[in-house]
This record gives structure tokens, sequence and C-alpha cells, in this order.
């Protein structure tokens, strides 16, 4: 068995090696977790939640330590690897403040005595996580499953298994009984196994959609849960009144953080023709003032890709796009895993641009008639994770939002997850919920309790 070697997309040096797990390894994970759990569900509801404290002054304590990982592991700013460390703190303080209130019985009014639903954990719950926000993508998981009183397993993408054992250890150091978290360094090819195990009784994944067909492929074959956010390819709508004086900023970023990593970024700029000229040269304008470079500098803004291999596909869909009509505005420069800030205009459906999820810094900006043919190409996508209106009439905004059939509708604002709030795609993004009440509640029993005196 091959052993796993993280590689700093910025520098290509090598950070460290790590030994896969063996078969035998893996069952007593599975084993340590299933006989924690048999614990751990029996603790209250406000034991499980008062250790978010520990883990949200874990998380404190080492934020530069932490940062530091996420940036040299996978290539993105030191400031965006901070936000995301910030963004778990936050995360903690959620269900620490709302735990016990999102998990009581609900009364339900009935002829018997006393009715109610329970909600009770489910067991032992894995989930297969990505490199792109390394600890806030396992964190959003692992958080409401722990608090909800199950256990979990974690198999995090291979160039951060770093960033996978660091937060196992952030369980442990903040009090959680061993076994309640633990990372397991495997391949692809021991997912399935697992998932059959009769300890796992859910699975939660975000990845791509290939992945996520996988897993549910697996898992259904089983009869276990599954929550599944795959990619997407938001819409940002512009529409002729948009404040772009107010607005252009959140835009570029948008599409722009995380180095154009993100599964909720604005990749299909669709702008109103009446603005479309104004638009291309503002944003563009605005695309040029960000700053390349070292990762570790507090001033850049645009690291790396997280790999050559995806720098390989991103190159590979512009000039696809490009050879069907596309025309780049700016940019389009790439050296390995860099790949510069990019501008594309003459996109259409039918190109990789408008179809595809493109995983990097390459904005697609597509001319629309009218207000009403920019929400027909918006919803014009085999993906529904998000999409972004930009306007001053509001009114008119909020009627459209049956129009989009996404997970999110975000008007005058970037789509982005929040603790407080449900996250999740529909169509080929994938189903279920995190985050919230909705997020807390997909993995436990909805236990009917129904009692006559």
């Amino acid at each position: 068995m091959s052993d796993i070697t993280t590689q700093n997309p910025y520098t290509n040096k090598v950070i460290d090696t790590y030994q896969k797990f063996s078969d035998a390894k893996v069952k007593n994970v599975l084993k340590t977790a299933k006989q924690t759990f048999n614990t751990w569900k029996l603790e209250s509801i406000d034991a499980r939640a008062k250790l978010l404290d520990k883990v949200a002054n874990t998380l404190h304590q080492n934020i530069e330590k932490y940062s530091l990982l996420i940036t040299n592991e996978m290539g993105k700013p030191i400031s965006e690897s901070r936000a995301e460390i910030e963004k778990c703190m936050f995360l903690c303080d959620f269900y620490r403040e709302n735990a016990e209130d999102l998990l009581a019985d609900e009364i339900i009014k009935t002829e018997a005595t006393e009715s109610f639903i329970s909600y009770d954990p489910l067991g032992t719950k894995l989930a297969v996580m990505p490199w792109n926000y390394p600890f806030w993508q396992v964190m959003r998981f692992a958080i409401p499953t722990l608090t909800a009183g199950n256990t979990a397993l974690l198999k995090h993408a291979s160039n951060v298994s770093g960033c996978a054992l660091i937060i196992e250890d952030i369980f442990i150091k903040s009090g959680y009984p061993k076994g309640c978290f633990q990372t397991l360094l495997v391949d692809h090819n021991q997912i399935e196994s697992i998932i059959e195990d009769e300890s796992i009784k859910a699975v939660s994944l975000t990845g791509s959609e290939k992945a996520g067909k996988n897993i549910a492929e697996i898992a259904g074959k089983h009869l276990k849960k599954t929550v599944l956010e795959l990619g997407g390819n938001n819409s940002c709508i512009v529409l002729n009144d948009a404040n772009l004086d107010k607005y252009l900023d959140v835009m570029v970023k948008a599409r722009m953080q995380n180095t154009g990593q993100s599964c909720i970024a604005a990749k299909r700029f669709i702008v109103v023709e009446s603005i479309y000229e104004e638009f291309v040269e503002r944003f563009t304008t605005h695309v040029k003032e960000l700053k390349s470079g070292d990762p570790l500098d507090n001033d850049t803004t645009i690291g790396v890709l997280a790999r050559e291999d995806l720098a390989d596909i991103l190159e590979e869909q512009i000039e696809q796009s490009v050879t069907s009509g596309a025309k780049v505005f700016f940019g389009n420069f790439r050296n390995k895993a860099y790949y510069q800030p990019t501008v594309l205009v003459n996109v259409k459906p039918g190109m990789p641009a408008f179809d595809e999820e493109t995983f990097g810094p390459v904005a697609a900006i597509i001319k629309a008639k009218n207000n009403d043919e920019a929400y027909e190409m918006a919803s014009n996508s085999r993906f529904g994770l998000g999409t972004m209106v930009f306007t001053e009439d509001i009114d008119s905004a909020i009627k459209n939002i049956s129009k989009i059939e996404d997970g999110a509708y975000f008007i005058n604002e970037m789509v982005k997850s929040d603790p407080r709030l449900p996250f999740g795609g529909t169509k080929a993004s994938g189903y279920g919920r995190e985050l919230s009440r909705e997020g807390i509640m997909e993995f436990v029993n909805k236990k009917t309790v129904y009692i006559n005196k």
C-alpha cells in the first residue's frame, strides 16, 4: 500500500508523508467508533454542546498554526485561511448556543395523554470531504453531527492529510471521548467496504458529481442515508439597475475568493446588454487589481490552485470555450499550479465555461437581452447550488425567486454558507442540507413517542 505525500502547490516542496491505514486498522477504527457511540449518545445535549467552547478556544489559540497548515497544503492566501478558522469558531458558537433548543422534543397535540417527536442520534457517520476548505468543510459536518450524539469518521482529500489529522487532534484536546471523531487515511478503493460496515449508519460527501454518484450508489445498496453537496456553476445575474459602485467588489470576490476554488462561487455572470460593456470593463479593472503571489504574504489575494492537474483541467475548459467562440478579454496565463485571474466574454450555452463547473479564477461573462432572458439563462444549468441577483428592484427579484430552482437565492450579496442558514443544492448539485436546524436534523432519528396514562 503506497504512502500519502502532501506537497506545497506554490513551492512544490514535499510537506510530509503519511502511511495509509491497513484494512485491519480501519476495522479497529470502526469498532472504536461504534463502542464510543454507545456511551456518547447517552450524554446530555448540554454536556455535548459545552465541549464546543473548548473546540472554539483551541481554534482561537492555534489560529496561526492551523492557517499556515491550510495554506501550505492547498495554496490559498493566508488571510483567507485565517478567515476559515474564524468561521469554524462562529460555527461552534452557533451550535453551543442553540443545540438544546434545536434538539428538544417537539410536543404534538393528539388524542394521547402526551405525544412528541424525539430526536435521537443514528450512530457513526462517515464524511468524505474535499480540499478546498480543509477545516470548514469538515467542521460544518462534524460539529452538528457530534453535538447530536453521533460519532464521526473522516476520509479527507489526501493532499490535506495534515489538516485531517490536526482536526482529529483538536477534538481530542477539547475533551471529546476517544473514538468520537477519527480520521481515516485510506484509499478510495477502501471506502466501499467502510460504508458496507454495519457500524456506519450514514454518509456525507462534499465533492464532485462523479464522486457523489459513486458514494450514493454504494450507500443505497445498504440502505444508508446520504447527504451530498456537489459541484455548481452558480449564476450572478446583473440587471440593468444594479448598483455597480456599491457591489462590484462583492461580485469580484464572489468569483475569485479561494482562488476561484469554491463550489458556490459565481461562475457565470449574466449581464443585461444595456450595461454589459460597462460591466465588462469595470469588472476587469477590479480583477486586474488582485494581487497574485506567495500565499503566505498577507497582501496576496490570489494564490495557486491546489494541484497542477486542476490547472490542466481549467486550461482545457478555457481552450474548448475559446475554440467554440468565447474570447479571452483578460488573463489566461498559466504557470504550473498558478492560473492568472481570467475574464472570458462571448460565452454561450454549449461551451464548458457556460455548462460546466470551472474550478479556478475564471469569470465567464454572458450577455442577456433583458431581465427575463437573464433569469432563463441562470436556470439553464444542470446544477442547482445557488444564484445571486444584483438589482435595485428588490420586489421584482423577490417575485422571481420561484424561477430559480437552486438551494440558495441571494439578492445583492454573494452566495455564502452561514451556520444559521441551511446550505445545500438541487439537481446535479446534490441533496440534503448542512448547517442550521436542517443540518443537525439530517442525521437523527425522528422518533414518534405516544403515551396514554
